[in-house]
């Protein structure tokens, strides 16, 4: 049964991609955007995504609405922005969205990662952005997904709960309430300090990352990041990296979760 949220989905990489199939698939209208044509043409083509899932996942041909490389044409219909790039994008995609945002949408960052929401709301601010929108942020990505193919995915899981928060806070329920239909899994994440100070990619992604970039380069990448890439040395940097994240948070008068136990689970995969 067609629904009667348009969602546009910004970016039509890994998880892009999936998003776009999966809220088509459950029967929203949906305007998938990048910004090269190249990396879409076949997706705007076939007018949709092949969509693969785990057992008793969403699977099938979702059909979109749009697939286009003009980000007005994108923003012109859309009730919920969903963003998914990069989060090194987030600053020139506000930029560009800037003159086209209208009044009433709501914009999400999957995932806002540290500050996203903050600075895309700054950047929003320092472009003269007139619209009254709410820009909101999940701390993780909902899905664990790839691309595999032109206009294919694969979603291998989908997270139980993610927390979000809006900017301010006092607008995270209103966007919880529009997007439950199509994602009950989201949660209230409090504020983005909360959200943004439980990333735990801020710490082990860099850290890991440069731990391990000689064997990056010896395997060309080809080593599984948090099991081959977690030794007990390399665990005993994250932890003390980690109670840091944990420490300014509370200096904050924020609970973060401590992420110790996930290094100890990689000290006794090596044990």
């Amino acid at each position: 049964m067609p629904k009667n949220i348009n969602y546009t989905v910004i970016g039509a990489g890994h998880g892009g991609k999936a998003m776009a199939a999966h809220l088509a698939l459950m029967g929203y209208p949906v305007t998938l955007y990048n910004r090269t044509p190249e990396n879409i043409k076949t997706i705007k083509a076939r007018k949709g995504i092949e969509l693969e899932s785990f057992p008793g996942g969403p699977h099938g041909f979702a059909k979109l609405k749009k697939c286009t490389s003009d980000l007005k044409d994108a923003l012109a219909d859309a009730h919920v922005v969903m963003v998914v790039v990069p989060s090194s994008a987030h600053r020139e995609l506000a930029q560009a969205c800037a003159p086209h945002l209208r009044d009433g949408q709501i914009v999400i960052l999957h995932p806002g990662r540290t500050c996203g929401a903050i600075e895309f709301v700054k950047v929003l601010r320092d472009s003269h952005c007139s619209a009254e929108v709410i820009v909101a942020e999940a701390e993780t990505f909902i899905y664990a997904s790839r691309s595999v193919g032109p206009a294919q995915a694969h979603i291998f899981s989908i997270k139980d709960a993610v927390p979000l928060a809006a900017l301010p806070a006092k607008h995270t329920q209103k966007v919880l309430e529009v997007i439950n239909d199509a994602y009950p899994q989201f949660i209230d994440g409090g504020n983005v300090l909360q959200t943004g100070l439980d990333n735990m990619g801020a710490i082990f992604h860099p850290a890991l990352t440069i731990l391990n970039t000689g064997w990056i380069e010896a395997t060309k990448g080809n080593f599984q990041f948090y099991i081959d890439g977690v030794t007990p040395s390399t665990a005993r940097v994250l932890e003390v990296l980690d109670r840091e994240r944990v420490t300014i948070a509370a200096a904050l008068g924020i609970r973060a979760m401590d992420r110790y136990g996930m290094a100890q689970d990689g000290l006794r995969r090596h044990r």
